[in-house]
Formats: C-alpha cells, structure tokens, sequence
C-alpha cells in the first residue's frame, strides 16, 4: 500500500510541475501575440503612405491591363514562400498551411520554386514530394522579422533579375477572433490589374497634388520594393499571431486534461490513504478486543503438578 500511494504521489508531483510549464508557455504565447498584432497595426499608415505614391504614378502611367498581368505571368517559374514554424505545440497549424499552398500551387502553371519559413512546414512540404528551394528560420521576436524579409527579398529579387521567376506568391495562416485562424495567399508579383486601376482612382489627401522626381520607372521601383518588403513583413509578423494563437489553444487543451488527470490522482491517492487507514484501524481494534478479553483459570494444558520428594 504505501508503494502505490508513493507512486501516486510522484506522479501527482510530476503532473503539478508540468502544467506549471504549461501555463508559463500560455503566458508566453499571449504576450507574444499581443506583440505580432501590434506590429500589423504599426504598418497601416506606411502601408497606406506608399498605396499612395503608387496611385500616384499610375495616375501618370498607364496601369497593366489584365492582358498585359496574364502576359507578364505566362513565362518563368513561380516563387512561393510559404510561413509555417519551427516548433511543435501548435496543432495544425504547419499541415493547414502546407496543403493549402499546395492545392492553389498545383494549378500553376510552369516551374516552382518554394522557399519555407520553418522547419516544421518544411517537413510537411518535402513529404509530399515537392522539390524545395530553400528554408528559412522562423523569427523569434518582431526586430527579426525585418533581417528575414530583407533576405528573402534579396533572393527574389535576384531570381527575377535573371528572368527565372516572374510571379511571387506568399502563403501563411491569418488570425482571426479567438485561438482561431485561416490560410491565406497573396500573389505579390505581377502586381494585379484591378488593383493597380484601383489605386490610380484614388484621390491625393491634399490640394497640393504630388511630384514624381526623377524617372518614373526608378520611382516606381521604390515603391514596389516597399509595398513587396511591407506584404512580407505583414505575413510573417500574422503567421508568428497566428502560430501563438494555435500554440495558445493548444496549451490550454494540456491544462485542462492536466487538471482533470490531477483530480483523478487525488481522488485515487486519498481512497488509497483512506483504505490504509482503515486497515490500521481495525487491526488496531482486532489487538484490543484480543487484550480485553478475560484469560479462563487454570494453567496450561499438559502442565505436572509439583510433587513432593
């Protein structure tokens, strides 16, 4: 008996120091979700800055028609980049994502050349067979999620600059209310006719209409790089929401079959307890009534009786 209440009670200890890791991981990721949001927000009013200044040059230059988007895309490879994570304790999250890049992906035409943002989805990805460029480490804070962008871009662009890539995609999970989230794609290059019409439509905040210097063309350029840099740093800092809002979800699911565990133990630990106790006790009632009860005259059986000499 008390072999199994010692057993009971390690794992009673046990159990009690795991879900004390559980919930400083809980505390952890939804500090850092907080973190990833803001970051989102921050961008809005830059996002916003350089939607402008392209609207303003294709109010001078004329917009790509969707003939010309449908032209520009037939020749080259397509370049994904698909945002998953390095850790586990995230559910679904790297499965969800993974295959739905591959279903949009398998409707491309031409080459792909995917680049994964994480080991995990990396994983996922190679296991279907797909032949994968490169992987990247998932950022572990907001400030690294700019030296990620900048190496991607840079390896973008250099792939357009031979001409082996004309169209960019980005695949990641979006938060959504709660622990929930949702896969999501956005295909960055060629830039889409409708919105570059879209943009050009859009009228200057102020009477004081604005100025292009220098080319068109090295002005465009800018902006793009910009609207390209912030629509990366966007999905990463929403996939690394969403990675905490699953791992969140996650965490929670642990405490709570944590807690229920722990109250079975401690219901099976105390009947345990109890049972011994009462063992004791009645062993201990069993040597009283057996030291009360009245010892019969006489002495022994078999006993002689002394004699005399």
């Amino acid at each position: 008996m008390s072999n199994t209440t010692a057993s009971l009670s390690r794992k009673i200890t046990s159990a009690g120091d795991l879900q004390s890791v559980v919930r400083t991981m809980k505390a952890l990721a939804a500090s850092s979700i907080g973190q990833y949001q803001e970051s989102v927000q921050a961008l809005a009013d830059y996002y916003h800055t350089v939607e402008l200044g392209l609207g303003a040059i294709f109010r001078q230059n004329e917009p790509t028609s969707p003939a010309g988007e449908r032209k520009a895309g037939e020749a080259g490879a397509t370049c994904a980049i698909v945002f998953g994570s390095d850790q586990g304790l995230v559910g679904q999250f790297n499965e969800v994502v993974a295959d739905f890049a591959l279903k949009i992906l398998g409707d491309l035409p031409g080459k792909l050349r995917v680049w994964a943002v994480g080991e995990r989805v990396q994983s996922r990805l190679a296991d279907t067979g797909l032949a994968l460029a490169g992987t990247f480490p998932v950022p572990n804070s907001v400030k690294a999620i700019t030296p990620l962008v900048g190496e991607i871009q840079i390896k973008s662009e250099a792939n357009r600059a031979k001409g082996e890539v004309t169209r960019v995609y980005v695949f990641h999970n979006r938060p959504k209310s709660g622990a929930l989230y949702e896969p999501v794609s956005q295909r960055l290059l060629p830039l889409d006719a409708q919105w570059q019409q879209a943009l050009a439509k859009v009228s200057w905040p102020t009477r004081a209409l604005p100025e292009i210097m220098g080319t068109g063309t090295t002005a465009m350029g800018a902006l793009i790089r910009e609207y390209l840099f912030i629509s990366l740093f966007r999905a990463c800092a929403e996939s690394l929401a969403s990675e905490n809002a699953s791992r969140l979800a996650a965490m929670e699911r642990a405490n709570k079959n944590i807690d229920e565990l722990l109250e079975q133990l401690h219901g099976t630990f105390h009947r345990l307890r109890q049972s011994g106790i009462d063992e004791e006790l009645f062993d201990v009632i069993a040597g009283f009534e057996e030291l009360a009860r009245p010892v019969p005259h006489g002495g022994p059986t078999g006993s002689a009786s002394p004699g005399r000499s």
